[in-house]
Parts: structure tokens; sequence; C-alpha cells
């Protein structure tokens, strides 16, 4: 291929190729899922690629390009390890857009990942408000489903993850964000929840709207932290971009 290869599924990565799009610079963009095919849109001079590849299958979707963009949710740790070997096996230059990491009330609790958050509920009382995506779910089950309430995309898979981890249809709210802090104080009162738990998704990923939400409702606000990753700003991606296809093109 030729142009700019996007590896998205977030606003970051959504905006970056269409603005790439707009400058007639050529983008393929690889999704995971249908729901993110879907939120990508079509436009003039985008290519999607929808599904998930191996190390092996993105190196070959990534060949040739002038330059790789891992513009991934800031947890997919996984996903951004097999990108930077595809691109090192491709031989493409390869950068990670990151968004900011948000600034954490001092009365947060953390964990480093799901089943630690878990853990740090399982001696507590009251209903809890997981907003963490679909495929942790299963490790809160051990809780107890009667007090989970559980936000999903509208999605078989969703609904299975809540299945898997047995909690009952009425805990279950399925929706597709992006949510105000008025809905997010709705849910918690609705539910009585004491707890709330979320990733850092920083702005995009309604973080802030979590944190004043749960001030409001007196609920505890319990983060995953990002793992470590490091990264460039989108404006610092957008013009590396420029330069890439410009040098190539000489």
């Amino acid at each position: 291929m030729t142009g700019i290869a996007v590896f998205s599924g977030t606003t970051e990565g959504r905006t970056l190729s269409h603005q790439l799009a707009a400058e007639g610079i050529p983008v393929t963009v690889c999704v995971a899922t249908e729901y993110g095919q879907i939120q990508q849109g079509e436009a003039p001079g985008i290519t999607v690629h929808t599904g998930r590849l191996d190390p092996a299958g993105m190196a070959a979707l990534v060949a040739g390009a002038a330059l790789c963009v891992d513009a991934t949710h800031p947890y997919a740790a996984q996903a951004s390890a097999n990108i930077r070997t595809a691109c090192e096996q491709a031989g493409v230059p390869c950068l990670r857009l990151l968004r900011p990491a948000s600034p954490l009330p001092e009365d947060a609790l953390t964990a480093p990942d799901a089943a630690s958050a878990a853990r740090l509920l399982a001696g507590t009382q009251g209903n809890i408000l997981l907003t963490t995506g679909a495929k942790e779910l299963v490790v809160f089950g051990p809780l107890g489903g009667q007090r989970l309430i559980a936000r999903v995309l509208p999605s078989h898979e969703g609904l299975d993850a809540c299945a898997a981890a047995g909690i009952p249809a009425r805990n279950i709210v399925a929706m597709q964000g992006p949510f105000t802090r008025e809905m997010n104080e709705a849910l918690l009162r609705q539910f009585s929840a004491r707890y709330l738990v979320t990733k850092d998704g920083g702005e995009a990923g309604g973080f802030g709207a979590k944190v004043e939400a749960a001030r409001a409702a007196g609920a505890t606000l319990v983060v995953i932290r990002r793992p470590a990753d490091g990264g460039a700003s989108y404006e610092e991606v957008l013009g590396q971009c420029r330069k890439a296809v410009a040098s190539w093109n000489r």
C-alpha cells in the first residue's frame, strides 16, 4: 500500500484518518470489529479493513506504507505490541497516538488491572456500576451478579459477557456512548450503586463525566490504571504523517 496505515477504533484514529484523506493522503484503517467499522464511517480516500489480525496479517497490511499509526485504545496493550512487531517485520516506521492521561481524584481507589479491582471490591458491600467494557466482566462475577450493574455496548458479545459473569438482565445497561455526567449520575442513583469501576479513557472516553457523576452521587470511583505506554499527541502524529508522505513522494 501507499500512504498511511492507521490501527484505529478510537475517536483520535477516526479524526486522523478523515483529516489525512481530506488532504488527499490515502489511508488504510484497520478496525477490530463491525462496531468499529460503523463508527469509522466512509470517506473518499479511506480503505477500511475489519477484523482482528495477528502480527503476520498486520505486517502484510502495512507493507509499503509511508508510516503506520497505532491509534488503538490506551488499554489495548497487546494490540499495540503486535502492531510494533508487525511494523518491524514490514520495515515500516510506527507512531503511537496516545490520548493524554487524566488527573485522578485523591479519593479514588486504583488497581493495576480488572482482576485486582475485583479483589479490591471483594470485602465491600453495595452495588457496583461496571463501565470497563465487556471483556473484563467475567472477573467481577465472583462478587455476585446481583450487585453488579454492567454498562456494555448493545451487541451479542456484550450480552454474552454479562451472562457469563452471572449478571441478571435487569442489571444490564446496553447503550452506546458517549455518556454525560447527568446520564452517569442517573444510572448510579437508579441502581443505588456505591462504586463506579472505570478505566482512564481520557476526555474522549468520558472519564471526566464519570468522575463528576461519582462525586455527585456519593459513589466511590475505582480506576483501573493504564498500562505503561508512551506516545505522541494528535497534533504531533498528524505532522509526522504529513512529513512521511511528503518524503515518500519525493
